[in-house]
């Protein structure tokens, strides 16, 4: 299997390449920590000239979006590295007074290094944030264009310039972003460069006699799927050289989005918005060198040597378990460690490789690591519970009254396990249907922690009573898992994985028994 997923692809053109520089890439210069939605964060020239210096390197030219948080200082790093071109951004939004002092620092900027500033970009989206009228968008650019030399154009999404186009008359030429990933419709990665090519030539028939230029396309390499749109490291490097390809054939200008992984977006677009970088947030490195393979699981190695690993260490237990407490299992207990190992193994690898992609700040890692902790522990003790005969415990032997408990160790781990699943199950299933935009599929760990206890149910008593804990959960999952499924469509793969892993659970919790714990 982890050969199949981990195979490298092969482009005809390298996605990066320093002999064949990109036009234009979107700068921030943001790490770590660092974040724009903190109105106190200062970035240091010296880090703005480590980045510029690296990017010179594959491209002639950056896109800024503001003067703020140290921006500000880009055209003169610029000039001193030497080489590049700066598309300056200025920022606006609703507050009318910031707008006219950010304009006014650019229109400095612009006049002070004339031969690195190459134009200006009078706001970004405001229109699609609802920030600013158009009238008083097309004034404020109007202004800017009257005080500088160089071309003045504002940049916003095709279909906003489509409903607003009294901006073209006011601009020098049109800056549209396309982003496939994003569309009312999302566009597959096979599909991404042949959409942009058709709403650039769209957009060149409604607004002719102006350049237009592409001021952001590109893809992520981590997130959630949105119908058959599907972000990974082999779909970026895919979509980014079909896109220069296009260009260069077509002779058209392209920004790409963006330079560097940027983390703080994840607090406003979720684990996607934070990898569309060319160059990875935490070792500022290419994440696709020129020729070398580009696969989606790099490490696949390490991720099957432990999946593997698991699998053997659930076998054992249900092996000891035996030799301790002697008992004759049946064959169906034997086929379900058999399944729980497998699956268990086979996913590992995925689990931990997107708990590392997926969370975020420490709420973030606690949640997908306690996930993925119940991942390894349930087929690790459902297989001991398996070959001797024992039935998965319900909460009330866990949280019930200390009277009516049926305690053992083993009652207490899968108890608690069976828990911790159960309300993260919940949460991230409510999640998708109050606040699904940017939430992502727990496809792999949820998988791995569910069918254990579902085949734990071959054990299950024929009496007792369903009890109301387990019966309400069921009921959650259940609901959240059809909604979810109706929302996200039939492309989506993660979606429907997690759904039928939902409804799985909630039917296992349906099942329960208050009597079934043996203590």
């Amino acid at each position: 299997m982890w050969w199949w997923l981990a195979t490298p692809i092969t482009l005809a053109r390298a996605p990066i390449d320093p002999n064949d520089k990109v036009q234009c890439v979107s700068y921030a210069p943001f790490r770590g920590e660092q974040t724009p939605l903190n109105e106190w964060t200062h970035i240091g020239a010296d880090q703005i000239e480590q980045d510029l210096r690296q990017l010179k390197e594959i491209t002639d030219c950056v896109r800024t979006y503001s003067i703020e948080n140290g921006l500000d200082q880009v055209p003169a790093v610029a000039t001193k590295v030497g080489g590049l071109k700066v598309i300056q951004g200025i920022w606006l939004g609703s507050n009318r007074a910031k707008n006219f002092a950010q304009a006014a620092i650019a229109v400095r900027l612009t006049k002070e290094f004339p031969d690195t500033i190459s134009a200006l970009v009078v706001g970004n989206e405001v229109l699609l944030r609802g920030e600013m009228t158009t009238a008083d968008l097309v004034s404020i650019i109007r202004i800017v264009k009257a005080q500088v030399s160089v071309p003045v154009t504002y940049a916003d999404v095709w279909e906003f310039w489509l409903k607003n186009r009294e901006v073209y008359d006011a601009v020098d030429f049109v800056t549209i972003h396309i982003l496939p990933y994003w569309e009312d419709m999302p566009v597959r990665a096979k599909f991404a460069a042949s959409h942009v090519e058709s709403i650039r030539e769209r957009m060149a028939v409604a607004f002719p006699g102006k350049e237009i230029l592409i001021g952001e396309t590109g893809w992520p390499s981590e997130g959630r799927m949105r119908d058959g749109a599907l972000p990974s490291r082999t779909n970026q490097a895919r979509v980014v050289s079909e896109i220069l390809a296009l260009a260069k054939a077509q002779k058209f200008r392209v920004n790409l989005i963006e330079a560097y992984d940027q983390p703080w977006k994840r607090r406003l677009e979720g684990t996607v918005g934070g990898y569309w970088g060319l160059f990875d947030s935490v070792r500022r490195q290419l994440k696709y060198p020129p020729g070398e393979p580009i696969s989606n699981f790099p490490y696949w190695k390490w991720y099957m040597g432990a999946g593997m690993a698991l699998s053997v260490l659930v076998f054992a237990v249900a092996g000891i378990t035996l030799r301790r407490r002697p008992w004759t299992p049946r064959f169906s207990a034997w086929l379900a460690v058999g399944i729980s190992a497998t699956s268990a193994g086979t996913l590992l690898g995925i689990a931990a490789d997107k708990m590392y992609y997926e969370s975020y700040g420490w709420g973030g890692w606690l949640m997908w690591g306690v996930l993925l902790l119940a991942g390894i522990l349930s087929p690790i003790f459902c297989a001991q519970a398996l070959v001797i005969g024992r039935s998965l415990p319900t909460f009330l032997d866990l949280l019930g009254p200390r009277e009516e408990r049926k305690w053992s160790k083993l009652t207490a781990v899968l108890g608690l396990t069976l828990a911790v699943t159960a309300v993260i199950a919940a949460e991230t299933a409510l999640g998708f249907v109050f606040d699904p935009r940017y939430r992502d599929f727990p496809y792999a760990s949820l998988t791995m922690a569910v069918v254990p206890f579902a085949l734990l149910m071959l054990n299950r008593p024929q009496i007792g009573v369903r009890p109301i804990a387990e019966a309400v959960f069921a009921g959650v999952l259940a609901l959240s898992a059809a909604y979810m499924l109706l929302n996200e469509g039939r492309e989506n793969w993660q979606s429907l994985w997690t759904g039928a892993i939902y409804l799985l659970f909630a039917l296992t919790l349906w099942r329960a028994r208050a009597e079934q714990s043996q203590g």
